[in-house]
């Protein structure tokens, strides 16, 4: 049986490396996969069709690349290691037609860089899909970031610590459970998940990793408080999301104690809005002395929604 990349082996991996006078960088987070059968597993639960665009980062030698372009249509990479490039032009040279890459930092990664390499490729618009074995000092902050400001983005299966999946799948009363995951959850819900042990990478990390699916949903309670206000539920979710870090600023304290510190100390305006607080409770029936953990989505909207309110 045909393997999925040829790259997934510890021999070729070190091979294609060395060929370019390259060596892992620890800084980067570089832990290249050499399991094929976890790439098959990935593409699978990527759902993955040859009419999709997809959305890569962190592509290292083209390992999990050359899985998603036999895969999909075609796949815009964003790679920030200068050395790599020349490598991917080598590696993915087979698919060179379907094939850009992005030589850039994710976090600065503008919609119209992506949009642009896509449209060169006969495949205008922007990846639905996002799928990638990120570096994991980044992980989270590059998987919200990207469900905030890429809105044609449908769903991200990535590779992240196992911790981060945990916090990103977290329930509510749960040890995991923080502002992230409220925040993750105004733009998009878990939709599966597989363990993936160290021995799957070289050189193999010191911890567990996950790879987990999000597809992008905005809660229903958002929509109705948006439709409720006037306003447009992009407020709604920004709103919720700052009442979010506001609950968890403080996460041993109660929430009226929280608030209070993370208002506090934002100026003259938030000095406003702690005084406010007794109010805002008041308005979205949430007993200020319960803590942030204990929240549900439908919950914090209502305090997203109470905050603008009071605005």
């Amino acid at each position: 049986m045909d393997r999925l990349s040829p790259l997934a082996s510890v021999s070729a991996t070190r091979e294609v490396l060395s060929r370019h006078g390259l060596s892992t960088k620890k800084q980067l987070g570089q832990n290249f996969l050499i399991n094929d059968d976890v790439l098959c597993k990935i593409v699978k639960l990527a759902g993955l069709t040859e009419n999709d665009a997809v959305l890569e980062v962190g592509p290292g030698i083209g390992t999990l690349t050359i899985a998603l372009l036999k895969s999909a249509q075609c796949v815009v990479s964003v790679e920030r290691d200068p050395d790599l490039p020349a490598v991917l032009a080598e590696t993915c040279a087979p698919w060179r037609d379907a094939f850009r890459l992005i030589s850039k930092d994710a976090l600065d990664l503008d919609a119209a860089d992506v949009r642009t390499e896509l449209e060169s490729m006969g495949a205008p618009g922007f990846p639905a899909k996002f799928v990638a074995n990120l570096p994991y000092a980044v992980a989270a902050t590059i998987v919200l970031d990207f469900f905030e400001r890429f809105s044609e983005l449908e769903s991200a299966t990535v590779m992240v610590q196992k911790e981060v999946a945990d916090r990103m799948a977290a329930d509510p009363g749960s040890k995991n459970y923080g502002a992230y995951t409220v925040k993750l959850r105004m733009h998009a819900q878990p939709a599966g998940r597989f363990s993936v042990g160290p021995g799957n990478f070289f050189p193999p990390p010191h911890v567990e990793s996950s790879v987990i699916r999000l597809d992008r949903a905005t809660p229903q309670a958002a929509c109705s408080a948006a439709t409720e206000l006037d306003r447009p539920v992009e407020e709604v979710v920004r709103a919720t999301c700052t009442m979010a870090d506001a609950a968890f600023a403080t996460r041993r304290k109660t929430l009226s104690n929280s608030c209070k510190t993370y208002f506090g100390g934002r100026g003259s305006e938030g000095k406003r809005m702690a005084a406010e607080l007794p109010r805002l409770f008041e308005t979205a029936e949430i007993d200020p002395k319960r803590r942030g953990e204990s929240l549900d989505e439908g919950e914090f909207i209502r305090l997203g929604a109470a905050y603008l309110r009071l605005l």
